[in-house]
């Protein structure tokens, strides 16, 4: 634990992570789910990651604010986060709802926040920490605190350095040599001239443990923190959004900070960047590592059974718990839950979500079955695809993205950015070429 945090100013500390908007750029994968419960290496979903966060950060209260597609989300909280019933620890779902003063629903970030600041002022917390629910990384919130208490600062905001092309689509923080926010700039784009106003101090790329020479800018991370007068504050008007409204004009009049992350970080708000993402898991050694005694990612409990690999060629791969794969060949891919893979079956570059339960096959007498058996078929070929979930595959199927623009296959398949996603539940028949 970082020096001089206790654990009366963890317990006084209270995590909001956000539970996403409609996540249209995440479409077909939120067409039932909201973004934070899109499933993520086989066996997560994207909510883990803060919340785990938290909870190896020693912050054991969180509330997660809900709104669109809710149902798969709030079932996967309440089956896995359940604290002592001794103690005060709680993640607790607050979803959108109608009250004496409010019948919308959420129109923001700072908005929905708004709408349960009674709840979050009913106890005594001192500090506020709001976060994203769509985004992987792993950090240690402790030591944001402890930089936020030493600067006796207002608000604290958590940045990563980018490099000037990635700054463009950013929101930008411009800070002096002692990490205190001046300016803001969201999205500067093409603005060279403004660009060249927001590199980071000299001084404080050495305090970060960066070359003094090289060129970076400070992009929020979306993760705030909040003395409590300071939240109260800075809701108290109509605004909606923390980074495009409360952010810039609370530096007019607060002592806003900045918090230098080094760490891998991903914003996990578009197909491209959820399917790199998961990619990016199956190198020899990730950006992102889950395997890590000491700050585990949590998830639900199955109890499934060791997954079966019957003679198949594996490399570079997640193998989720509960396979079956019979004479296959996967190679840099995510095989998630339950997958049953069939003989002659060729994966490569592709996130298979796996299923939420098993089913048993009926064959006919002619040897047929009567609908696409749960499980991707014989001789089947998928190239730089996303299945999700419950998906069927049938025998001799080839899905490949290559050389096709953006295009809507409705109800069997969806193309983005290079990526074929076969939405949920889909059924896709024998011997059908995407």
């Amino acid at each position: 634990m970082p020096d001089s945090i206790s654990s009366k100013t963890l317990k006084s500390t209270l995590s909001i992570i956000m539970g996403g908007g409609r996540g249209t750029r995440l479409f077909p994968l939120t067409h039932r789910r909201s973004k934070p419960a899109v499933p993520l290496a086989g066996k997560y979903r994207l909510v883990d990651i803060p919340i785990s966060n938290c909870i190896n950060s020693g912050l054991r209260q969180v509330y997660v604010l809900t709104q669109f597609n809710t149902e798969s989300l709030h079932r996967h909280i309440g089956d896995t986060y359940k604290f002592d019933p001794f103690s005060r620890d709680f993640v607790q779902i607050l979803a959108a709802q109608q009250t004496p003063g409010h019948d919308e629903w959420y129109q923001g970030t700072a908005d929905a926040v708004r709408q349960n600041i009674s709840y979050f002022l009913e106890r005594p917390h001192q500090y506020f920490l709001i976060l994203s629910g769509d985004q992987l990384y792993r950090m240690d919130y402790r030591e944001m605190i402890k930089q936020h208490i030493e600067n006796g600062a207002d608000i604290t905001i958590a940045t990563t350095p980018v490099e000037r092309e990635s700054a463009r689509s950013f929101g930008i923080m411009h800070t002096d040599d002692d990490r205190r926010i001046t300016h803001f700039s969201e999205k500067p784009g093409s603005n060279d001239e403004l660009l060249d106003t927001l590199k980071m101090p000299k001084a404080l790329l050495e305090k970060s443990g960066m070359d003094a020479e090289s060129e970076r800018f400070q992009a929020s991370m979306g993760i705030y923190l909040f003395n409590r007068a300071a939240l109260e504050k800075c809701l108290d008007n109509e605004f909606k959004d923390f980074g495009g409204d409360i952010i810039p004009e609370s530096i007019k009049t607060q002592k806003v900070f900045s918090f230098v992350f080094k760490d891998y970080w991903e914003d996990i708000g578009t197909i491209r960047s959820f399917f790199e993402a998961n990619l990016g898991l199956t190198s020899v050694v990730p950006s992102f590592n889950f395997f890590d005694n000491k700050n585990p990612i949590y998830s639900r409990a199955r109890f499934l059974p060791a997954s079966k690999i019957n003679n198949a060629v594996i490399e570079e791969a997640l193998v989720s718990d509960g396979c079956i794969i019979s004479n296959a060949v996967i190679r840099r891919s995510i095989i998630g839950l339950r997958s049953i893979i069939e003989t002659g079956c060729e994966i490569t570059e592709s996130v298979i979500m796996g299923s939420d339960s098993y089913e048993k096959v009926t064959v006919n007498s002619d040897g047929t079955t009567s609908t696409t058996p749960l499980m991707i078929g014989h001789n089947t070929k998928i190239h730089r695809a996303i299945v999700d979930k419950n998906a069927r595959i049938g025998n001799h199927v080839v899905i490949d993205p290559k050389g096709r623009k953006d295009m809507d296959l409705a109800p069997h398949c969806y193309i983005r950015d290079g990526i074929a996603i076969i939405p949920k539940s889909a059924d896709i028949p024998d011997g059908t070429v995407i």
